[in-house]
């Protein structure tokens, strides 16, 4: 069955909201674990992790970094206006660089009260390092869910990530119903952040810390880094009946050479993504390469993995011989690193390439990340998340987690 012929309400639960986690654990590595095997469920924390991976196992993890992406603005006649920057506007964009960008920016933004402020210059005051900048936005005309919106700073020195970091608030969650406090800009991000860019944590690595990555060296447990940006839209809830009816998301992948050639040096051991975003990353990487495999003279632009593009592609190849395709076409391009987007959706009944296994946490009901979850594990998806329910384990982005290995 093709996953466009899905109905989301065979995906969904009973979520109390007394099972929601609103604040992280306390230390991170102490969230608890639910392992998921070849035997029934068993428990532990995050703290010793590494004594249930499999010999071998390989860890992907996703290093962006949460930029505090939630804007505040006051308009003259006294009412709040909020400006979420969601992604800088252009096609085949590299984040950082545009964090960089000095006295103006433009980016897609969600903006509440939208339709009383367009065409109108909103003014912030900020302090930056005891400099006193002024920061104008002005709201354009709406294109689908987002609008354009214009920044300007001056003085203009600065760049936009240094006014977002000193005027911007930590954007929580949705479901996480309060105000983001100092406490959140530390708990909110993974201990091996790098590349900003994200508008939601990566949240299956906040429990990770410095003596959990100690404890995988001394077991041998590789530890990669790759970076995917993600973006609001990995909180979309899918409204549609069935899955044909779902726009997926689209996110921002950074690619490197030197990632691809430490994947393509451990295809053969069990590769185990830390996150449905590291996840997302591993198998879009594989169908770009397949795709360049299939079609070696494509541009940077049309490597972009479209939504249904795995279940729709007959020729496929080997990950050695996909991630060997795509590291030669960076080559042959003398790229050392490339920003491509994709809207891969992984769904029943998706065939994984690179993924072995799977650490997350807890899912909304009715999510395309349920979805992920029920790809990897089928039905069981069902038998563990009621397993974690009676067990009183916390769910979504600050709570406790699982390890799949299926």
């Amino acid at each position: 069955m093709h996953p466009q012929e899905l109905k989301i309400e065979d995906f969904t639960y009973t979520l109390p909201d007394s099972h929601i986690a609103y604040h992280a654990a306390e230390p991170k590595d102490s969230a608890r674990l639910l392992i998921y095997g070849k035997e029934d469920f068993t428990e532990d924390t995050y703290r010793n992790i590494g004594a249930h991976l499999p010999t071998g196992a390989v860890l992907v993890f996703n290093d962006t970094k949460v930029i505090k992406s939630r804007l505040l603005f006051q308009k003259e006649t006294g009412g709040n206006v909020e400006i979420f920057c969601l992604e800088p506007v252009g096609e085949n964009l590299h984040f950082e660089e545009e964090l960089n960008r000095r006295g103006s920016a433009q980016w897609k933004c969600l903006v509440r009260r939208a339709g009383k402020v367009q065409g109108v210059t909103l003014v912030k005051k900020v302090t930056i390092g005891g400099t006193a900048v002024t920061l104008k936005a002005t709201v354009g005309e709406r294109l689908g869910d987002t609008y354009p919106v214009s920044f300007n700073w001056s003085p203009p020195e600065f760049t936009f990530g240094s006014v977002l970091a000193n005027s911007g608030v930590m954007p929580l969650p949705p479901y996480i119903r309060r105000t983001a406090t100092e406490e959140d800009e530390m708990a909110y991000q993974t201990v091996y952040s790098e590349h900003e860019g994200s508008v939601a944590a990566p949240t299956a690595g906040l429990h990770f810390t410095e003596r959990v990555f100690e404890d995988l060296k001394t077991r041998g447990i590789q530890t990669l880094f790759t970076t995917l940006h993600v973006g609001a839209g990995t909180f979309m809830p899918v409204k549609s009946a069935t899955m044909n009816g779902h726009a997926m998301h689209a996110e921002y992948i950074n690619i490197t050479t030197n990632f691809l050639e430490a994947l393509l040096a451990v295809t053969d051991q069990p590769i185990i993504p830390v996150g449905t975003t590291s996840m997302r990353t591993l198998e879009s990487i594989y169908w770009m390469g397949n795709k360049i495999r299939n079609q070696p003279g494509l541009t940077a632009a049309e490597l972009k993995v479209r939504q249904w593009e795995p279940y729709e592609t007959a020729e496929t190849h080997s990950a050695k011989v996909a991630l060997g395709a795509l590291l030669d076409w960076m080559r042959g391009h003398s790229l050392q690193e490339f920003s491509v987007e994709t809207e891969i959706i992984i769904a029943p009944p998706y065939r994984f390439q690179l993924a072995r296994g799977l650490v997350t946490n807890f899912h909304q009901p009715n999510s395309t990340l349920l979805l992920l979850v029920a790809a990897l594990i089928g039905e069981d998806w069902r038998r563990m998340y009621d397993h974690a329910l009676k067990a009183s384990f916390r769910f979504l982005s600050y709570g406790d987690g699982c390890l799949l290995l299926p």
